[in-house]
């Protein structure tokens, strides 16, 4: 045996070091797609679009993620991930340039419609491209830290720093300078990782793939009942950020008219609930590989957020603009939401074959939440106020802590299925690197 050379710290903390460009990358796009999240929906009702249009509006942006988000998987399956992620870039700021000069200045509703909406077709191509890279080269003991990575420079941008970014600037230029900036700040993220990162799996099929465009296109959806755990997943990925994506709609309003904070502590608050999630996101990934992935899911994202959404209203709305309490409420929901990081390394180990498609159907399940939260806001803050509306997003997660409970991985060690499994392999369900994979279900 030879010698091995000592790890880097980029591999000790568990990033894969070909990659380590993409993350910095990442998270500077991220931060760019993040700087609208906290404002813009007061923004566009100050310039006089109604609140039931503007939730349209993020609806429809949603809409256009979920499908990106799905066909992110697909087309990473079909071009490789850099070539998805080269498109997800062009198509952010092409759209966002519309929107800036023309949507915006025109106030015109049908053009914010078109621009807004399609550009919510480059973020997910650009993030869950680089999603499936991460998957690709990052050996299965380390995937679930590596996924903690990437949701801590996803989350980092959005709407973390991006908040943040807006909470600065927008005193010092304005709001709608501010957006420019925004568009700065994904091109230069977005040329760092594809111009830096050198690994081979960025300009390539993932190995083993085997099959056409229309079965792969296909594939990804049929996976949803073709292995009804993978179906379980994408689920529970839906209701993960679901209310994340309504809030952005209605809690700017609800912490500014209601409570009493004003815009700039919104922001704030904003900014503490997901720089909490950011690091949780790196906790829960070291913990999913160590505690186990479903355990995690289900108890610290399912239980914890059913917990924290309904604190993140009752506290503020019982204690008025105290900004402690809020920030203490709002960190323990950013915190939560993180509890879900092993989905993005359980999903695809329950499909080792179609890695691709589970991740797609994964991503499907991501980019649905962002219309979905919208959604639920648009069909029930009317009726039911934005009480009713928590209440709902509490129900979902409490669902999704039953739903977690059903990712057991087929070939868990001690399983009936271990050994149908092991039987097809030829090896054994322990001691080998499927067991080893199987073990933190």
């Amino acid at each position: 045996m030879t010698n091995s050379p000592p790890r880097s710290l980029i591999t000790r903390l568990g990033i894969p070091p070909t990659l380590a460009w993409g993350y910095l990358g990442l998270l500077l796009f991220m931060i760019g797609d993040g700087v609208e999240s906290g404002y813009l929906s007061p923004y566009l009702i100050d310039q006089g679009i109604s609140e039931s249009r503007v939730a349209l509006l993020f609806t429809v942006y949603g809409i256009a993620a979920g499908l990106a988000a799905w066909l992110s998987g697909v087309l990473s399956d079909l071009w490789g991930p850099r070539r998805v992620m080269w498109t997800g870039l062009a198509i952010w700021a092409a759209f966002q340039l519309l929107f800036l000069l023309a949507a915006i200045p025109l106030t015109s509703y049908p053009l914010m419609m078109l621009a807004y909406g399609l550009r919510g077709l480059g973020y997910p191509l650009f993030a869950y491209g680089f999603l499936v890279w991460v998957a690709g080269v990052t050996p299965r003991a380390r995937l679930g830290t590596a996924m903690g990575w990437f949701w801590f420079a996803f989350t980092g941008g959005l709407p973390t720093l991006g908040s943040l970014v807006a909470g600065g600037l927008i005193p010092q230029i304005g709001s709608y300078a501010t957006l420019w900036a925004a568009l700065v700040l994904v091109a230069a993220g977005g040329l760092i990782a594809l111009l830096l990162v050198r690994d081979d799996h960025g300009a390539r099929r993932p190995r083993g793939t085997g099959e056409g465009p229309v079965a792969t296109l296909v594939g990804s959806i049929t996976i949803l009942w073709r292995n009804p755990r993978v179906g379980v997943g994408s689920a529970v990925r839906v209701i993960n950020t679901a209310s994340q994506f309504g809030f952005f709609v209605i809690m700017p309003i609800h912490f500014t008219r209601t409570v009493g904070f004003s815009l700039t502590q919104w922001l704030h608050l904003l900014s503490a609930m997901f720089a909490t999630n950011i690091f949780a996101n790196l906790l829960f990934g070291v913990l999913g590989d160590r505690f186990g992935w479903r355990r995690t899911i289900a108890w610290f994202g399912g239980a914890g957020c059913t917990l924290s959404t309904l604190l993140l209203f009752y506290v503020p709305d019982a204690a008025g603009p105290n900004f402690p309490l809020a920030l203490l409420v709002a960190a323990f929901y950013g915190a939560t939401l993180a509890g879900y990081v092993p989905l993005s390394a359980l999903v695809p180990t329950l499909e080792p074959k179609h890695q691709g498609q589970a991740l797609a159907a994964l991503n499907l399940g991501a980019g649905a939440s962002t219309f979905v939260g919208p959604a639920v806001v648009a069909a029930f803050v009317g009726p039911l106020g934005v009480e009713g509306v928590v209440w709902i997003f509490a129900g979902m997660y409490a669902v999704s802590c039953v739903l977690a409970h059903f990712l057991k991985l087929p070939d868990e060690p001690g399983t009936a299925d271990a050994h149908d499994a092991a039987a097809q392999r030829g090896d054994a369900p322990e001691g080998t690197a499927a067991g080893a994979a199987s073990a933190p279900a």
